[in-house]
C-alpha cells in the first residue's frame, strides 16, 4: 500500500507552531520519524497560513528534503503556494493533493500538474458538492479521469478519492466508503484509489480503533493507498496483517520483515 504520512499538517497546533518558529530540527524529525514508520510520500499542509502559504510550503519541502528523499504529496489549493513547492521539490514525482471537478479549482490546479508531471489526488467532488450516494461518486470520477487523461496524466498517476465522510454523521457512511472504493476499482483498475483513512472516524471516541477497522476493510474493497498516521504502530500492523491476508505480501514476506524489525503491535 502507498502510505502518505499524515503529520506535517498546519491546522495540528503543535506542527503550526514548528512551521510558525522555522523549527527545522523539529519538523526533519517528524518527517524522519514517518519514513522510518513505512511512509512512501510526506504529505504537506500549510494553508493555515494564508498570508505567506508559499514560503511555507517552499520551507517545508527544502527542510525535509535535506534529511530524507521520498517524495511529497502537496496539499493546497492556492496554486502560487503549489508552483513555490514544485520548484522548490527536488525529491522525486511529488503528488497534488489535491484536485476536484469543481472548475475554478481544477483549472488553477491542473496546469501545474502537468507541466511538472505530477500524481494527482483527484477528490470525487464537483460543483454540486460532496456526493450523496456511490453512483454520483463514480460519475464525478468518470468526468475527472476522462479530462485528467486528456490533458496527459498516465492513470499510474491519478489517485482517485471519494470523500469518505464521519461514521459518526451517517450510519451510511462506512458502507458507501467501501461500496465507491470497490467500484472505483473496478471502473479504473489501472489508477489508484485513496482517501484519508481518519476521515471515517472524526467526532466519535476510540479513533484510533475505528481507523484500524476501516483500513482493513477499505483494503479488502480495494483501496491501495491512504492518507494516514504512519506513526500509530497498531493501524500499521493492521495494514501488514491486512495485506498478508489479502495476498498483496506474497509468502507473508513484508509481515515476517516488519516483525523482526519490532514495528508490529504484538
Amino acid at each position: 500500500m502507498i502510505v502518505i504520512g499524515e503529520k506535517i499538517n498546519s491546522t495540528l497546533k503543535v506542527i503550526k507552531h514548528l512551521i510558525e518558529s522555522n523549527n527545522s530540527v523539529e519538523i526533519q524529525e517528524i518527517a524522519k520519524k514517518q519514513y522510518e514508520a513505512g511512509a512512501s510520500y510526506i504529505d504537506i499542509n500549510a494553508r493555515t497560513f494564508s498570508d505567506n502559504e508559499p514560503e511555507k510550503l517552499e520551507w517545508i519541502i527544502s527542510t525535509i528534503q535535506n534529511v530524507i528523499d521520498i517524495p511529497f504529496s502537496i496539499a493546497t489549493t492556492n496554486p502560487k503556494a503549489l508552483e513555490k513547492a514544485l520548484n522548490a521539490n527536488q525529491n522525486g514525482q511529488p503528488i497534488v493533493n489535491s484536485i476536484t471537478d469543481e472548475k475554478d479549482r481544477y483549472d488553477s490546479l491542473l496546469p501545474l500538474a502537468v507541466k511538472y508531471k505530477t500524481g494527482v489526488i483527484a477528490l470525487c467532488m464537483d460543483e454540486s458538492g460532496m456526493p450523496e450516494t456511490v453512483d454520483e461518486s463514480i460519475k464525478i470520477a468518470h468526468r475527472l479521469v476522462r479530462k485528467l487523461s486528456d490533458s496527459g496524466i498516465p492513470m499510474k498517476d491519478i489517485y482517485l478519492d471519494p470523500m469518505v465522510r464521519a461514521i459518526g454523521s451517517g450510519s451510511q457512511h462506512g458502507i458507501m466508503a467501501l461500496e465507491s472504493i470497490s467500484k472505483l476499482k473496478k471502473e479504473f483498475p489501472g489508477a489508484h484509489i485513496t482517501c484519508g483513512i481518519s476521515n471515517i472516524s472524526f467526532g466519535i471516541p476510540a479513533r484510533k480503533l475505528m481507523n484500524q477497522a476501516f483500513l482493513v476493510a477499505a483494503l479488502s474493497a480495494g483501496l491501495d493507498s491512504g492518507i494516514l498516521d504512519p506513526l500509530d504502530k497498531k493501524l500499521m500492523s493492521s495494514l501488514y496483517a491486512a495485506e498478508a491476508l489479502l495476498g498483496i505480501d506474497d509468502f507473508c514476506m513484508e509481515y515476517q520483515m516488519k516483525f523482526r524489525e519490532g514495528l508490529l503491535d504484538t
